[in-house]
């Protein structure tokens, strides 16, 4: 390998902490004990504590680096997918085999297998989602489908890049409104939007909704393999482990969608319309090593900004040009559990924004009524 190579790889590395996942929740399995909380501690705890000794990361790559400069960085994103359908289905058929865990442990170990199916799965199918091959959006749908939650690609593509910060965007998190009464009102109001979506768009072609050209026809095939699997290999145990993992990576996707957009409007122009998505519409954060396990994630404002980019070109941006969490995810995640902590971290950021970002709106309550819609 030439010194060029290395250098890329060496580069890139740091993005493929993902993996250390796999043998973390591995050990739970087999070992059990204190070994089941190994995968949970290094998600929430560990790398906050290296976000805290490590600092942020402010430098912007060039973003017209071409595509054959980022082969290290794509490839980690496409073996995630086999990676993560044999350590599921893997876990199952061991967790199911074997009877030194008790109850509680298989919780445990399950919901870290959760963790990284969803925060590595889900993360690692929205970059693969927004490209251009086939292959790899194949792929974001298996990772998708693996969690039950293949809708997310059709909402997030047609619904929530066309409608951040504004009222017809359900994920987007509406001021003074906490995670508890978010996370239900998500779960059905997405599937309902992407589904009206993709309806929308075949109605266009003259085509019906249960044309075979309906991506939820493929979404529903390949979730119900999925489950036919999980009882093959662990029966009616692997299925209730397998909602279970599902369950706890939906949640863990809905925490991070809940900070990145919280209280953040586009301004209303009339007639329906809105302004452009401008950096200043989600919340950055350039924390670096959790930048490292969520592939950039965090550099939201340039994703909603440029969302054809890839993760290792997405750029940050200060506070003057958008609005800056004040922790890293795991942390601001942790502080979205309790309403009353996250309200207090984040509501007088939200009012600095508005008088940065909007000093000529004087009266927000014709705003906060838009964006908290009393219930159909």
């Amino acid at each position: 390998m030439s010194d060029t190579k290395i250098a890329k790889f060496t580069t890139a590395l740091p993005f493929w902490l993902s993996l250390t996942t796999v043998p973390l929740a591995m050990a739970g399995a087999a070992w059990g004990g204190v070994w089941v909380w190994a995968l949970p501690i290094y998600g929430w705890i560990m790398f906050s504590v290296l976000d805290a000794l490590i600092g942020l990361n402010t430098d912007n790559p060039d973003p017209l680096t071409p595509d054959a400069d980022l082969f290290w960085y794509r490839l980690v994103t496409m073996l995630w997918t086999p990676i993560q359908i044999v350590l599921i289905f893997g876990m199952i058929a061991y967790v199911t085999a074997t009877d030194h865990l008790t109850v509680f442990e298989r919780i445990v170990v399950f919901f870290g297998v959760g963790i990284a199916s969803g925060t590595v799965g889900i993360n690692y199918s929205h970059e693969l989602m927004h490209q251009q091959s086939k292959l790899e959006r194949w792929m974001g749908d298996i990772l998708l489908a693996s969690v039950l939650y293949s809708h997310f690609r059709s909402e997030h593509l047609l619904v929530h890049h066309r409608y951040v910060a504004t009222p017809r965007d359900p994920v987007t998190a509406r001021y003074n409104e906490g995670f508890h009464r978010f996370f239900p009102r998500v779960l059905h109001q997405c599937f309902r939007s992407a589904w009206n979506a993709e309806k929308a768009m075949l109605a266009r072609k003259n085509l019906g909704p249960m044309h075979p050209s309906n991506p939820f026809m493929r979404y529903a095939a390949l979730q119900i393999g999925f489950l036919i699997l999980a009882f093959i290999v662990g029966g009616w145990l692997g299925v209730a482990l397998f909602l279970w993992q599902a369950y706890i990576a939906i949640w863990q996707l809905e925490l991070v969608n809940y900070v990145e957009h919280y209280g953040l409007t586009r301004e209303h122009l009339g007639d329906g319309k809105y302004e452009h998505v401008k950096p200043h519409h989600s919340w950055n954060a350039a924390h670096r090593a959790t930048n490292w396990l969520l592939i950039n994630l965090q550099r939201h404002s340039d994703h909603h900004y440029k969302p054809d980019r890839r993760f290792p070109l997405l750029q940050t941006y200060d506070e003057d040009e958008a609005p800056q969490l004040p922790f890293s995810y795991p942390l601001m995640t942790s502080a979205a559990m309790c309403p009353p902590i996250w309200k207090r971290i984040m509501n007088k950021r939200v009012k600095a924004w508005r008088a940065k970002f909007y000093p000529e709106i004087e009266d927000w309550h014709p705003y906060n009524k838009a964006l908290n819609p009393k219930p159909r």
